[in-house]
């Protein structure tokens, strides 16, 4: 399994990315209105879809931790709000690339884009907050709650585009494309979610490592002190 998360899963998350890539820029027909500037679509919303579920997860991570605490949620926790805020600010970047051609402009202060602007805002908080508190427990459980308030954010965004009139096209999905762009959607999708995945993994691993050693015992740690020192070598014996 370890082998298989190491080298397996990143080479078959590239080799989807790729294939899903090279169908969306050679395969798939350019779109009606935009033309081949629509083709960063396969890049853009993958991105803003795996940004998502990367602070859903945060979400749920921030509820569990509450309801039962442990330092595996918490370290999950923190994993996934980096991991999202580092897929949802490369969407908010590629959207803009998007929008320039399309729109006449990289910014405007459309529903979407402002609520995924503030949803960005809400977890860069998030994580300095984390930073900023010494205390693992209070961090932990100060750290949910913002998650919490944050996740209140997730339908704004994902709905934003039915409730108000919005510049931003509805959400982009199997159903609301040409049919020769799902396969190429679908491919880039499931690549964008293995790499999440490896990002999510391997910065949980790190989190839980640091909040292991954060929550060490002070006995548990080396000491100056010679009468210490063969006090705990005497424990370990």
């Amino acid at each position: 399994m370890n082998k298989f998360v190491k080298w397996g899963l990143p080479a078959l998350t590239l080799g989807l990315l790729g294939w899903g890539w090279w169908l969306g820029l050679v395969w798939a027909p350019p779109d009606r209105e935009m033309g081949d500037v629509q083709r960063i679509m396969y890049v853009h919303v993958p991105l803003q879809w795996m940004a998502m579920m990367a602070m859903f997860i945060n979400f749920v991570a921030a509820v569990t931790y509450l309801l039962r605490q442990s330092w595996k949620t918490d370290a999950l926790a923190e994993a996934a709000a980096e991991v999202g805020l580092l897929f949802g600010t490369l969407g908010m970047i590629t959207g803009s690339i998007w929008g320039r051609p399309t729109w006449g402009v990289y910014w405007s202060w459309d529903p979407r884009l402002t609520s995924e602007a503030i949803l960005l805002v809400a977890y860069t908080g998030y994580l300095v907050l984390r930073r900023f508190v010494e205390d693992p427990d209070k961090r932990a459980v100060w750290s949910a709650v913002v998650a919490i308030i944050g996740a209140v954010n997730l339908p704004i965004v994902w709905f934003s585009v039915r409730w108000w009139r919005s510049l931003h096209q509805t959400q982009s999905s199997p159903k609301t494309v040409d049919p020769q762009m799902v396969l190429p959607l679908r491919v880039a999708a499931f690549g964008m979610l293995g790499l999440m995945i490896v990002f999510l993994i391997h910065r949980y691993r790190i989190a839980l490592s640091e909040r292991n050693a954060e929550v060490a015992l002070p006995e548990a740690l080396p000491s100056d002190d010679p009468a210490q020192r063969a006090s705990q070598s005497s424990k370990v014996a």
